[in-house]
């Protein structure tokens, strides 16, 4: 023969005298469809229902936790701000990217809750006027609470830069290229310090065959030597200069760790 359901009262009574997990699983599972109503009013806050009822049962099992029947508070309304302050944690903490003032998000869950009601009471979106008037708040607060709730999180650099043609580059495309400009300048760098230990024939020949673009004929008709031999001076001039920049990296290698 089956028992009877336990009524309200006496699982509160069990509950409280015994801790009783069983209890506490009836308890909750009697009042989750009012943690529910309360996580849909942020159903239009860009997070699932099912995330939002998750973070709300969360904040139903530490009410029930902290109920204290004796004080004949009703539990509903003991459990509403426990419940409601785990949802806003839950945004505030989680969600947004981009962190905002506190009254900020509060003035967003007012704003959304308004434009709820009065979308299912007008059948189409409100007006930022209406929504000001339903939340009592100032046109501009409202903008600005919409405005926050629209850039709550940043966007993926693989997004479209119009996010409804998905044939429009992406901003990964064309923001954080190599700038083969930086090779340029360190070579230049690097081969400024390395001239002043040449001498003037070496010099000579690396201005002719690199700032002038001569040949190394040209180069050995201009400076009286043969084309081997100019062919042997860049080769030498070259490997002096490559040796010093590796030399000067590996000294800078050991400054660096010691600055970390």
């Amino acid at each position: 023969m089956e028992h009877a359901p336990k009524r309200e009262e006496d699982l509160w009574d069990e509950f409280a005298r015994t801790r009783d997990q069983g209890a506490r699983e009836r308890l909750a599972e009697m009042y989750l469809p009012f943690a529910k109503s309360l996580a849909m009013r942020y159903r239009g806050a860009s997070e699932s229902p099912d995330d939002l009822v998750q973070v709300a049962s969360v904040g139903l099992l530490n009410a029930i936790d902290r109920y204290e029947p004796d004080r004949g508070t009703p539990f509903m309304a003991f459990a509403a701000p426990t419940i409601l302050g785990e949802l806003k944690r839950h945004f505030r903490d989680r969600v947004w990217t981009v962190r905002v003032p506190r009254g900020l998000h509060d003035r967003l869950a007012e704003v959304e809750k308004a434009i709820s009601e009065l979308t299912g009471e007008l059948s189409r979106p409100p007006s930022v006027q209406q929504i000001a008037k339903r939340a009592n708040m100032d046109e501009m607060d409202v903008l600005e609470a919409l405005e926050a709730n629209q850039n709550r999180r940043t966007l993926s650099l693989d997004r479209p830069a119009h996010a409804d043609d998905p044939d429009d580059p992406t901003p990964a495309e064309w923001l954080g290229r190599t700038d083969e400009g930086y090779d340029l300048v360190e070579g230049r760098v690097a081969l400024e310090e390395s001239i002043p230990h040449l001498d003037e024939r070496e010099r000579l020949v690396l201005r002719l065959r690199f700032v002038e673009d001569m040949t190394q004929s040209q180069i050995a008709e201009r400076i009286g030597h043969s084309q081997m031999h100019v062919s042997r001076i860049l080769r030498r001039t070259l490997d002096r200069i490559r040796e010093r920049i590796e030399e000067d990296a590996s000294r800078a290698e050991p400054e660096a760790g010691e600055r970390g």
